[in-house]
């Protein structure tokens, strides 16, 4: 009897994570206005399957969320336990832009502002602490220059995730090779480093124009360092 009830769990199982799978290519191509209808079909199931694994949309959200979240603190996690900080840091962003490059629905996930202030603000207040320790351990057990900042790390994957998505069909790895030359310039054991002509932004800065739904958005940058 055992062996009869295994079964169909394992077949959910197996049917849930196919429907998880279609929802990152399905929104990243569709955008969040995608529906569970359209999850199913990416998938090859039916939209009854769907439904019985979350009630609507907002939940298969949350879990892709969430899922990509633990993801990504994971990856810090392991940044802060690396004895070497400087290979921390660089770990972390090289694990976390693949991961983008594989999943072309993580920054909609993850960034989008019609998330919903709640999961956004989840997402700020869960990482940004945990980068911050990172760049802190860089600058202090490592050559990271002393002028950068948390925010740093989040522009650049902001940055490099945008130039991702516009090579990502010709040259998909193209951005390991500005990812070089940032990481480079972002040591300060190679020569004299040239101070910077504008402060770093807060973390609240930061959130406001990652999650605003206009490229102009956000906090005007401050002309002076602080």
């Amino acid at each position: 009897m055992l062996g009869h009830a295994t079964r169909p769990r394992r077949d959910a199982a197996r049917n849930r994570q196919r429907l998880l799978a279609a929802a990152s290519e399905v929104f990243a191509e569709q955008g969040l206005g995608a529906t569970l209808h359209d999850v199913a079909a990416r998938a090859g199931l039916s939209a009854a399957t769907a439904y019985r694994n979350w009630p609507n949309k907002n939940a298969l959200i949350d879990e892709l969320f969430r899922q990509r979240l633990d993801d990504f603190a994971a990856l810090t996690q392991k940044a802060l336990r690396d004895p070497d900080a400087w290979h921390g840091l660089t770990t972390y962003l090289e694990q976390s832009l693949e991961r983008q490059l594989a999943d072309r629905g993580l920054t909609e996930v993850l960034y989008n502002p019609n998330m919903g202030h709640e999961r956004l603000n989840e997402s700020r207040d869960r990482l940004a602490p945990m980068i911050n320790a990172m760049v802190d351990r860089a600058k202090h057990h490592g050559p990271l220059r002393p002028d950068v900042e948390g925010t740093d790390i989040v522009f650049i994957q902001v940055a490099l995730t945008g130039l991702m998505n516009r090579t990502r069909k010709h040259a998909p790895h193209v951005y390991r090779r500005y990812l070089t030359m940032l990481l480079d310039g972002m040591r300060a054991d190679r020569g004299a480093v040239s101070k910077l002509a504008v402060a770093a932004l807060t973390v609240d800065e930061t959130h406001a124009i990652v999650t605003s739904s206009e490229a102009s958005a956000g906090p005007a940058r401050r002309a002076h360092a602080r």
